[in-house]
């Protein structure tokens, strides 16, 4: 099968520059076109996903060549963007930056290559005139497999200022696309781990979505940016398929040992959990789980039947208070765990299911304390799995990252999680009874062994 939906990809110079605006604006200016538009992320970035799903209706898939593989790039694209008639990449920092020391591992040029799409370049021209030039020439000649088919000029100041903008770029051979005054009402806030989520702020969120969609509208050739889109080249091979990727030749759905129907994972959600990759649910049900959300903010109680657990990512530092009034589920959790049923906890859960978190109960399944710190922890890392756990046997490799601005009092326990390269050699994570927690972020696409040994275990415990 050949994927031959038309894509663009929305890259920068560098951060700051106005991508999100643009990208999600986009989005969403087309879907209002009754488009249906398939909103992609390059990266392991959790935030803006939500923003795009927001503009498109559509859930928001992250492309992560040092997570998943560049093999993968084209499959996941393939599946998000199946039935689309559009796709439109947000692309990660500058153009060309990737994983450090990578080269041009998992940059945004990279994932524009893999998918041979054109690339829109968002330059934010506040303080350059006649300088633009150079910088656009730059980026469109740094690569000669990188195709930049077009400028947005971002936060233009005016009349004048775009003419001057114009004039310089005329000559360069990329033409003008779109030009967008500063616009504060199109910003989103932000705290310590980037923009604020849109489960936290959905009312707001939508009219910042919306204000974007009428900015670029008002400010970039739809039309252009849509006959690029079609040009770009058609990837072969087939589109990825969670069925395909957890089935084995002699496990393909599980169920009960008595025959009853699969079993229940519960996912953790509402606004404390919102980072997840949406491959994950997809494997989880494709192993044969019945896939079950709860909000621990709010629920006092697991889903009925409950076999295994699964936290993601999020922001329990911030509602710590709340998550600590919920007694009833606390104990819920800390029964589970402690009944031996597996459980997956990455950042966020782990912090969740330490003994306490700045000074408040958590669910004390793991004897460790958790605090807020001044230092952000960021970055990709190669890992091996140290322990045999619900998830993966010792000496599983896979690639993770790391974010967040918090730590945890010891960082390993006795069996620990995995096992990490760089920046430094160490060990972190727990390992006990049926839990595996850790401040590591994977991609499960590129181990789908992880869903169906995950949801073998739901069967046994």
């Amino acid at each position: 099968m050949r994927s031959s939906v038309p894509r663009l990809v929305i890259a920068a110079p560098s951060s700051g520059s106005g991508k999100t605006t643009v990208a999600t604006g986009l989005m969403a200016a087309f879907a209002s076109r009754g488009l249906a538009v398939s909103p992609h992320k390059v990266g392991p970035d959790y935030i803006d996903p939500g923003y795009h799903a927001l503009a498109t209706g559509r859930v928001g898939r992250n492309l992560d060549a040092y997570l998943c593989g560049a093999e993968l790039i084209g499959p996941l694209f393939a599946h998000g963007a199946h039935g689309c008639d559009l796709a439109v990449v947000e692309g990660v920092m500058g153009l060309y930056d990737g994983a450090a020391g990578e080269g041009e591992l998992a940059s945004t040029a990279h994932v524009a290559k893999l998918l041979r799409a054109p690339v829109v370049l968002v330059v934010d021209a506040s303080s350059q005139s006649r300088s633009v030039a150079a910088l656009v020439h730059g980026f469109a000649s740094w690569d000669p497999e990188v195709r930049v088919a077009g400028v947005i000029l971002n936060k233009v100041g005016s009349d004048r200022h775009e003419a001057m903008l114009r004039e310089a770029l005329d000559a360069s051979g990329v033409p003008v696309l779109g030009v967008l005054r500063r616009a504060p009402q199109v910003d989103t806030p932000s705290r310590h781990l980037g923009l604020v989520p849109v489960a936290e702020r959905r009312s707001e969120a939508e009219a910042a979505v919306a204000a974007m969609a009428a900015q670029v509208s008002d400010g970039c050739d739809l039309d252009a940016l849509m006959a690029l889109a079609r040009s770009a080249g058609a990837l072969p091979g087939a589109a990825w398929d969670a069925a395909g990727a957890v089935a084995s030749p002699t496990h393909d759905h599980p169920t009960r040992p008595d025959g009853t129907r699969a079993p229940v994972v519960a996912v953790a959600g509402g606004e404390a959990f919102t980072f997840s990759y949406a491959e994950h649910t997809e494997l989880l049900t494709a192993a044969g789980a019945e896939v079950v959300t709860f909000d621990p903010l709010r629920d006092e109680q697991l889903p009925e039947g409950t076999g295994g657990l699964v936290i993601g990512g999020g922001f329990p530092e911030v509602y710590a208070p709340e998550l600590s009034a919920n007694e009833p589920l606390r104990k819920a959790v800390a029964e589970l765990a402690f009944g031996g049923a597996p459980v997956a906890a990455e950042c966020a859960g782990l912090l969740y299911l330490a003994r306490e978190l700045d000074g408040r109960p958590m669910c004390g399944v793991i004897d460790a304390v958790a605090r807020m710190h001044e230092r952000l922890t960021l970055g990709y890392r190669d890992a091996v799995a140290v322990s045999d756990s619900a998830l993966a046997p010792a000496g599983t490799r896979m690639r993770g990252h790391e974010f967040h601005r918090t730590v945890v009092e010891p960082g390993a326990g006795a069996a620990p999680a995995w096992g990490v390269r760089a920046p430094e050699r160490r060990v972190e994570g727990f390992v006990q009874r049926g839990v595996h927690a850790s401040y590591l972020h994977t991609h499960w696409a590129s181990e789908p062994g992880v869903a169906r040994r995950f949801v073998e275990r739901c069967l046994t415990s």
